[in-house]
């Protein structure tokens, strides 16, 4: 089964517009949604939360239409949000024991043991914490109640490498159970490259692409060539092209011509800012 079927979603607003956007999250694996500031990444988690209405598609979470809808379901799903919003003079502990009056499924256990291991303060009040550390704590608090699907949306900001990669290592972990799931955006495109099997694409609103990474690495790589080498190839497989100089940089589809020549592997965000601008940097 999917965890998140996303078909042909749309949503305008004065000023922008969300336009037939389609993803699949399978469970057992990581999506990871990649995206400009405006692109339309929050908009979509928005929509898929039932937080906003769509005005055209079809959103299904485990199966289930307008699944997010029905409280009970929303156990089943921990969300981070950019903006994490507890209140703001609980410390952490007291925030746990909130937590195990919403949660039905609340694991105090877990949570103090994420607590510790994400070293977050257990002896100030939430609105004196750092955005790191208030990020920690709305993982922390997402993760606690055994849900199937985490929905994270630029969870990483705000975090130095070292507890980046923690985290990185909890989701992990999480997703080893094959009925569990994660759809998350972030800013740190090294992050979603490390974790996710799924890259999605969004510009102004436009999906560009939406495919397995593993994939996406068979499909493009890099090319230092010659003119003439370069002339030899068809102008719909170059994704993206500099002139150094001394010869020619490019991105392109691996296609038969290309095979032939010294294609070196692309990295998930050079690939999309190609995409996104037509030309190398």
């Amino acid at each position: 089964m999917n965890a998140i079927e996303v078909r042909n979603v749309c949503k305008a607003y004065q000023n922008f517009q969300l336009d037939h956007v389609s993803l699949t999250l399978p469970e057992g694996t990581i999506l990871g949604l990649v995206g400009e500031n405006g692109a339309g990444k929050t908009t979509l988690i928005r929509l898929i939360l039932d937080l906003a209405r769509k005005d055209a598609g079809e959103i299904q979470v485990y199966g289930k239409d307008d699944a997010m809808s029905v409280p009970s379901f929303r156990n089943e799903v921990g969300v981070v949000l950019d903006e994490v919003s507890l209140p703001p003079v609980m410390k952490a502990a007291e925030i746990g024991k909130m937590m195990g009056m919403i949660y039905s499924a609340w694991d105090q256990v877990v949570y103090d043991g994420l607590l510790s291991g994400l070293k977050i303060p257990q002896d100030k009040c939430f609105k004196d914490f750092s955005r790191g550390n208030k990020m920690k704590l709305g993982i922390a608090c997402a993760l606690s109640h055994h849900p199937k699907l985490l929905i994270l949306d630029e969870a990483t900001s705000g975090l130095d490498p070292v507890v980046r990669d923690e985290l990185l290592d909890i989701l992990l972990d999480f997703t080893r159970d094959e009925s569990h799931a994660i759809l998350m955006s972030s800013h740190i495109v090294s992050d979603l490259e490390k974790a996710c099997d799924y890259i999605t694409f969004l510009h102004e609103g436009k999906l560009l692409l939406s495919e397995e990474k593993d994939r996406l690495r068979e499909m493009y790589g890099k090319l230092i060539c010659s003119r003439e080498d370069f002339e030899k190839i068809s102008p719909e497989d170059i994704i993206g092209k500099r002139d150094t100089g001394y010869g020619m940089q490019c991105i392109v589809k691996r296609t038969d011509v290309t095979r032939g020549l010294n294609l070196q592997p692309v990295g998930i965000e050079e690939l999309f800012v190609v995409m996104v601008k037509g030309d190398l940097a």
